[in-house]
């Protein structure tokens, strides 16, 4: 005990020394868990981009690609999924409700998404939240349309506003755009952080209503543009959809509906399930955070390095000291110990401010990394992966304390007692 007071008495009297060497361990434990955090927060809102959804249907092709066009709407599909095709998935007894998507057409670099209004109301993200409007309100007209936040903050857009959407997603200048076909914005969608945030989404029978006269991919020169009155006359239905997504009244019943959806002998169409298709996506790009991981791990072995030099860089200045109390009764193992013990309080402490000022930065930054970035970290116990990196910097801690520990073992006390002044 009176060797542990000591080395806690020669921590308080290197206040300078100390102070450093604790706020050195402290940000490498921030960052190592800053990074853990943002890591599993990542990992958690990327795979609830889409919550609720139990299949996502759509042409045959790659889980993944069909979750990059569907739902991040990156990339194109093969073909499209007949509208016969979607009304014998909505006939399925499985199926509580389902929700057409069509893509290919764009307003200045933005994806417009052809769907329904129940779009609104089944689209869910992150922990079952619905999409909700900072202004406005869904689609009613058969020329209206809703906006995301960031398309409303970037084109500076608000309710009201008329819209030209443009045929085609590539290049704006390449585009032909639907010059006769206004629409009007009717609503802004709050910010999610999900593709919703850059999308102009309008109905099923506005899409169809556009590409009046496009039937081969151009305006055919013989066609009459349509002014937007003929078009509301006009009983228009969608065709064609380019993805569903489908809520199942039980997911008991996900793989039976999979199974009869991908041998569906109509046409060739895939069932995705979310979840299984974001886990092969996220492995494709999980290096990433190993990248940091290993950043983090590298900012670790500097901060407990810095610590080792320190007291290896002090142990000449203590020599004496260590001399003294070996000449008043001390053992060379209380000396070890002195050492020791004083590293492991250094880990200690530093391990202790770093984890409360994650916790407390995670406090005060969720609502704003949430409302800015859609990233949500949840504020929890930490886990079994924190608690064991944790334990890893505490126990590198000790191992780099032991060396210096060592070096004062193995000093004489006729060295320390030799030293002149």
């Amino acid at each position: 005990m009176i060797v542990l007071k000591l080395a806690w008495q020669s921590v308080l009297n290197r206040k300078f020394t100390t102070i450093l060497t604790i706020l050195s361990i402290a940000v490498s434990v921030v960052l190592i868990l800053g990074v853990e955090k943002v890591r599993s927060g990542a990992r958690v809102s990327f795979a609830n981009t889409i919550s609720g959804t139990d299949l996502i249907v759509g042409s045959r092709s790659g889980d993944v690609q069909l979750l990059l066009y569907s739902i991040f709407h990156i990339g194109d599909a093969t073909s499209n999924i007949t509208w016969k095709t979607v009304e014998d998935i909505k006939r399925r007894n499985e199926v509580d409700w389902l929700v057409p998507i069509a893509l290919g057409d764009s307003h200045r670099g933005y994806r417009v998404v052809g769907t329904s209004q129940d779009y609104f109301t089944r689209f869910r993200y992150r922990r079952n939240i619905k999409l909700d409007f900072t202004d406005g309100e869904p689609f009613e007209d058969l020329f209206e349309a809703v906006i995301g936040s960031e398309i409303a903050k970037v084109l500076k857009y608000k309710v009201g506003d008329e819209i030209i959407l443009a045929h085609g997603t590539g290049p704006v200048k390449l585009n032909k755009e639907h010059g006769n076909t206004p629409f009007r914005i009717s609503g802004i969608l709050s910010k999610s952080g999900t593709p919703s945030d850059r999308a102009v989404l309008v109905s099923m029978e506005a899409i169809e209503a556009i590409h009046v006269g496009w039937e081969t991919g151009n305006f055919q020169k013989d066609s009459v543009q349509q002014s937007p009155e003929n078009l509301r006359k006009m009983k228009l239905h969608p065709k064609a959809a380019t993805a569903l997504y489908v809520g199942l009244k039980s997911r008991m019943q996900t793989f039976s509906l999979q199974r009869w959806i991908n041998s569906y002998p109509e046409e060739a169409i895939t069932g995705v399930l979310p979840g299984v298709a974001f886990g092969q996506l996220w492995a494709l790009i999980g290096n990433v955070e190993t990248v940091l991981l290993i950043i983090s791990s590298m900012v670790v072995f500097v901060a407990i390095l810095g610590m080792l030099i320190s007291i290896m860089a002090s142990l000449n200045e203590r020599r004496r000291e260590m001399a003294i109390l070996r000449a008043i009764g001390a053992s060379p193992i209380e000396i070890f110990t002195l050492l020791a013990f004083e590293a492991l309080t250094l880990s200690i402490l530093g391990i202790i401010v770093g984890f409360v000022s994650v916790f407390g930065a995670m406090l005060l930054l969720q609502p704003f990394l949430e409302n800015i970035t859609g990233l949500f970290i949840e504020i929890a116990t930490p886990s079994s992966r924190e608690i064991v990196i944790l334990g890893i910097i505490l126990m590198a801690s000790i191992v780099a304390g032991i060396i210096p520990a060592i070096r004062a073992y193995l000093t004489s006390l006729s060295d320390g007692l030799m030293i002149k002044f």
